[in-house]
Parts: structure tokens; C-alpha cells; sequence
């Protein structure tokens, strides 16, 4: 049996006024994506809270991001999409700038193939759980 890779990601909940930030992709269902939070892989040299902060721009288009705290580190299976363990550093962040109530935004990959567009919004921090991917399992600690 072959082993599963094990990748380094983060995922950020900016929270704001009791509201989480959250997108959709906008070229897939939610039944094939859902919503997320912004998330992404931790480059290679790169600390995971420096990652945190570039993902939070990169996929909302955004500035003006501080990382309140680590929440902590999970691990998810993401096969059958791919053959991978993901190990997730969780963090919270706060938005110091402005953001209006819903946006479009896409993120680049530094210029590699087609940007990924989403439309980014806020949901009530309660309605958390309904993230994709597992991306919900910490969530609950943002009421602590």
C-alpha cells in the first residue's frame, strides 16, 4: 500500500463583529466545493503564520490582516480528492482595514495557469460548522 504524502497547510478565520469571512468558488456547485475560509499550502522556508497572512490576501484580496492567535494544528484526509494527509495549522485573524458585506476576488498562483475565482462573504459565526473540508473542526474556539 502506498504511503499518503503528508502537506503542510493553514487555514485563517477572520472573524468580525461575530461573523466569519468566508467564499465560495465561483465557477463550481457548493455541492462539489461548499464554502471555505481562506486556506492554502504552506510554501517550502516559509513559517506557517506567515502563510496564514499571505493566504488570507491572496484569496480575498484583502489587506490589512493580524493574526489574533494559533487555535492549534489538525490533521485531515483529503483522499479521495488527493492522496494526502493534510496537516493544518488553524489561526485566527482579525481584518484592520474596511470590507464590504460581500466581494468578488480571485487568486493568481503567482502567474501558473487560470486564477481561481471566488466570491468572498460573511456568514454568523455559528453557522461555522457548515465549512468544507474539515475546515470547521476548530471553529468552535473562537467563542472562547
Amino acid at each position: 500500500m502506498l504511503e499518503k504524502a503528508v502537506v503542510q497547510k493553514v487555514v485563517c478565520y477572520i472573524v468580525r463583529d461575530d461573523r466569519l469571512l468566508v467564499f465560495r468558488h465561483v465557477d463550481y456547485s457548493y455541492e462539489e466545493v461548499g464554502i471555505q475560509v481562506p486556506a492554502g499550502t504552506v510554501r517550502p522556508g516559509e513559517a506557517p503564520d506567515a502563510a496564514a497572512l499571505r493566504e488570507a490576501c491572496e484569496e480575498t484580496g484583502l489587506s490589512g490582516f493580524t493574526i489574533v492567535r494559533k487555535l492549534g494544528e489538525v490533521e485531515y484526509d483529503i483522499t479521495p480528492e488527493r492522496f494526502e494527509i493534510q496537516h493544518r495549522h488553524v489561526f485566527q485573524l482579525r481584518l484592520d482595514g474596511p470590507a464590504p458585506e460581500r466581494w468578488p476576488s480571485q487568486e493568481d498562483h503567482d502567474g501558473q495557469g487560470e486564477p481561481t475565482r471566488f466570491e468572498c462573504f460573511w456568514i454568523p459565526l455559528e453557522h461555522g460548522h457548515v465549512l468544507q473540508s474539515g475546515q470547521g473542526a476548530l471553529v468552535g474556539l473562537l467563542a472562547i
